[in-house]
Parts: structure tokens; C-alpha cells; sequence
């Protein structure tokens, strides 16, 4: 048995209009295979390019360990030159990623690459972030902390994605006061004896190739596994639903203060006591 996915629709190109229409105004996820083509970035952003022009930088590098109570709010695992990580990633599969990484503030030439698409919605200009990761890497299941609406351009090899929107939370298993799922859950082959809920959540798939974007509706979880090195930009619009940006205030301003506080209090027993609530919640509707 498999999670209950369908695939996510592709378009070949859209226009603002069509895209404000048939996915924006519906939040639903898509495809779009052949949008940036004329973009610099379509033909030179490769992982041997991002080393020739950044390999002296030091970036942060997280990889799947579970949430530890010490672990400040997106604090990395490890750090390493660029051009040492894209070795790695080359030679041999290796758990760590790069996650939110500013690298247009730190390479500004990388910003004559490409430009902001008019997709009718306002992107925010300064913060592009740019992910990578090797072979079989992949991130937890979660959703972003300001549920904005995301453009996930991917550069070099094949990523696999799976998505579910809020309306699926009941089967999920979310961690309270958090923006993760059962970290021990394994999305690319799920254990529905461990997990039996599992089986009520409806979502979608695809498989990322280079040039391609995926928009992610906001608030929408996701979870992305590498099938080979390689990297994505993503560019983000503020929430437009008022309950959605109402939500990503509560978490920037009290959920994120919350949680580290009962870290520095409880510790360890905070971190098990939120993943055992995880279970019990879900479970009530069995």
C-alpha cells in the first residue's frame, strides 16, 4: 500500500492570468515546465558553476537527526566550504543539505541570472533561498513558518515532492506547537501498520527536473527527497488568505517564542512529550 497521492498538473507555460485563475484563486499546486528557458540561470546554474563561483564560501549544512531540545529554531548541523560540500555531493550520498541559504546576499552576481516572474502576486525581492542536497537526502515532512505562497525553481537532477494541504493536519501526525510531522516518519515509504491515519491524508506528487517550478499553495506541507545532487531557488508572496497570515504572525511572534522557551525549561522531556502528543491527537480519530 502507498500514501494516497495524485499527481500534481503540468503546464508547458501560463500566463498571470491563467495562473491567478486556475491555481491561485483555488490554491492548488503546479507544474510549470518551460517558464524561464530565456533565463541566464536556465543554462549555466549547475552545482559546477555554483563552485566556481562560490566554492570559498562557508555554509551551513543541516541533515535528517531528529529535533534535539539543544537545537536553536533552524540551527545548522555542520559547516563547510561550498566548494568541499559540492565535491561531496559528487562523489559520494551524504545526508546533509543546504537549507534557506541566502546566496544572492553572499554572491551578488548570481542576481543578473535571473528575474522576479509577474506571476500577479508581490514576491518578495530579498530573501531568494536557495536549498541543495545529494542523493537520497531529503527534508522532514513540514510547512513554512510564514505559510507564504512558494515558487520552487529546481536546477540539476531530479527531485522527488509530495504535498498535502492544512486540510489533511487531522491525519498527519504534526508535532503541537510546531511546523513538522513525526520526524520517524518515512514519506517515501510510510509504515501504515506504525502510522494507520496515514492512510486518510490525500495529497500530491511529482517529480522536479531542471528548469521546472513548482508553486506550493500557502501553508502547504511539504516534503522533498533528492534522487540526485542537485539544487532549487525558491521566491515566496506573503500570505494573501487572512486566516493564513493571521497564522504566520501567531507563529513568528508566540508559537516559535513558546516552544524555545519550554525547551530551555523542559528540555529533552518537552521534545518527547510534543512527539507523544503527535500520536494521541492523530489517534483520536481512528
Amino acid at each position: 500500500m502507498s500514501l494516497n497521492l495524485q499527481d500534481i498538473p503540468r503546464v508547458k507555460t501560463i500566463t498571470k492570468e491563467d495562473f491567478l485563475k486556475h491555481y491561485f484563486k483555488p490554491q492548488k499546486p503546479v507544474v510549470i515546465e518551460r517558464l524561464i528557458d530565456h533565463w541566464p540561470a536556465y543554462s549555466k546554474w549547475n552545482l559546477d558553476y555554483m563552485k566556481s563561483i562560490g566554492g570559498d564560501i562557508t555554509i551551513p549544512l543541516y541533515d535528517d537527526r531528529p529535533v534535539d531540545y539543544k537545537d536553536g529554531f533552524n540551527e545548522p548541523h555542520a559547516k563547510m566550504k561550498l566548494g568541499n560540500y559540492i565535491d561531496l555531493l559528487k562523489t559520494e550520498p551524504t545526508k546533509y543539505r543546504i537549507f534557506l541559504w541566502n546566496a544572492i546576499k553572499e554572491i551578488p552576481a548570481l542576481q543578473k541570472d535571473f528575474s522576479f516572474p509577474d506571476f500577479g502576486l508581490r514576491l518578495m525581492k530579498g530573501i531568494p533561498m536557495l536549498f541543495f542536497g545529494g542523493t537520497e537526502s531529503h527534508t522532514f515532512m513540514h510547512y513554512d513558518i510564514d505559510l507564504a505562497n512558494i515558487f520552487h525553481f529546481h536546477f540539476e537532477g531530479k527531485k522527488q515532492v509530495i504535498l498535502f494541504d492544512q486540510n489533511q493536519n487531522d491525519f498527519l501526525y504534526k508535532i503541537p506547537h510546531s511546523l513538522i510531522t513525526r520526524e520517524d516518519i518515512d514519506f517515501n515509504n510510510p509504515d501504515f501498520e506504525k502510522w494507520p491515519m496515514l492512510k486518510k491524508a490525500k495529497g500530491y506528487k511529482t517529480e522536479l527536473n531542471h528548469g521546472e517550478i513548482l508553486y506550493m499553495p500557502e501553508g502547504y506541507w511539504h516534503y522533498m527527497r533528492y534522487k540526485t545532487p542537485g539544487f532549487s531557488m525558491s521566491l515566496r508572496a506573503i500570505a494573501r488568505n487572512p486566516k493564513n497570515f493571521s497564522k504566520a504572525v501567531y507563529n513568528l511572534v508566540i508559537m516559535r517564542s513558546f516552544d524555545n522557551m519550554m525547551r530551555r525549561i523542559k528540555g529533552q522531556k518537552w521534545i518527547d512529550w510534543k512527539n507523544e502528543q503527535a500520536v494521541i491527537n492523530t489517534h483520536k480519530g481512528l
